[in-house]
């Protein structure tokens, strides 16, 4: 494995580690600001949202660029913006840097992802691609529960200035190690756009597509709600949050490497079981929200099956689009973080109803029934029609 590809990782660390940190700190931010846990909860629905509309737009504006040139940029616009939350004393401000923010990490995930792949041979694009996403998973083992250490110690701002301290690493290694050279989508007959959306928007992608949205929007719904579920539902202590959030990071891990290693081989049956379990591990926490012991040993195998079926989603979107080298990563960017945007917008509505504080895992239940159902029209539609399901 190139380690240009393993930089890419480093700084996909970085940038999760913001996307994801919130959790540990929608609180103390909603304290701080003196808006509702739900504003605060929203500002990860306003960083997904950002992701979802940026990314294709990202990958189009940098379409001619070299690839380092194109991911060096995206990263110094995210540094910059998190040194403005961190500085901001407003939410309007705080909000508005979540968005640019996002924007500048989908631009970079855009790009990070076809490249990783570009790098590598066909046998080892799905663990490039978990290389990539892994990132997230160890910015969750590590990242995530430092944010929440440094929001309890020195307040929030202290986790924004973190990520970007963090992220300047990531700047110098990916200057040194990914090649400067012209993207081959710069070449000189490229795909155009217009076919690229006409593989992207097809019948094989379309429901793969929408079935991403929906498993991420049921685990971001929980994830970002974990925190005052572990602390006012389960009972336990301010001090437990960060090891809760490296359980599922640790499950998180576990899963993108079993993606990476097997996904290929049985995609379909990989897919459909891992958002089965799914389906019954987000009813099950629920269930058992105020058992701590039920809770803690939950949590990691959730963060092994959404990230597990998340990452071989994403590696049967990128094998299915051949055709669309500068937009199938960043449409995968896009159904991964429109569910991201979704699931705590749902969640905070369930909160803000009064159904208390596991009705966000409800939620993700739900959402986790209707990507099953989604998947299962899909299935029967192919066969149907007479084409073998891969």
């Amino acid at each position: 494995m190139p380690f240009a590809v393993y930089v890419l990782g480093l700084a996909v660390f970085a940038q999760g580690t913001s996307e994801f940190m919130l959790s540990g700190l929608v609180s103390s931010i909603a304290a701080d600001l003196g808006v509702p846990l739900s504003a605060a909860g929203l500002l990860t629905s306003a960083f997904a949202v950002g992701m979802v509309i940026g990314a294709p737009l990202m990958a189009l504006f940098s379409r001619t660029w070299p690839r380092r040139r194109a991911l060096l940029f995206f990263l110094a616009v995210f540094v910059a913006v998190h040194i403005a939350g961190a500085l901001t004393p407003g939410y309007g401000v705080l909000l508005a840097t979540r968005i640019v923010g996002a924007v500048a990490n989908a631009g970079f995930w855009a790009v990070a992802l076809t490249a990783a792949v570009a790098m590598v041979p066909d046998r080892l694009k799905g663990r490039a691609t978990a290389v990539v996403v892994g990132g997230v998973t160890i910015a969750c083992v590590v990242g995530v529960p430092a944010g929440a250490v440094l929001g309890e110690r020195w307040g929030w701002r202290a986790a924004f200035w973190a990520v970007a301290a963090v992220s300047l690493p990531a700047f110098l290694a990916i200057l040194r190690s990914v090649p400067g050279g012209p993207r081959p989508e710069a070449a000189p007959a490229p795909v155009s756009v217009r076919d690229e959306l006409r593989v992207l928007t097809g019948p094989r992608l379309r429901p793969t597509l929408l079935t991403m949205a929906l498993v991420q929007g049921a685990t971001f719904c929980a994830f970002s709600y974990l925190e005052p579920l572990l602390t006012r539902a389960t009972g336990l202590g301010a001090a437990w949050v960060p090891a809760a959030l490296a359980l599922f990071g640790a499950g998180a891990f576990l899963g993108v490497t079993a993606a990476g290693r097997y996904a290929e081989r049985w995609p379909t049956a990989f897919v459909t079981y891992g958002m089965a379990a799914l389906a019954l591990g987000w009813s099950a926490l629920a269930l058992t929200a105020a058992r701590p012991l039920a809770v803690l040993a939950l949590i990691p195998l959730l963060g092994m099956l959404a990230f597990g079926t998340g990452t071989a989603l994403i590696t049967r979107v990128l094998a299915l689009a051949p055709g669309a080298p500068t937009l199938a990563g960043a449409f995968t960017t896009s159904a991964f973080n429109l569910g991201a945007a979704v699931g705590p917008w749902a969640g905070g509505l369930a909160l803000d109803a009064g159904l208390g504080h596991r009705a966000p895992v409800w939620v993700s239940a739900v959402l986790m029934a209707s990507a099953l159902a989604v998947a299962g029209v899909r299935r029967a539609a192919v066969v149907v029609s007479g084409v073998r399901v891969t």
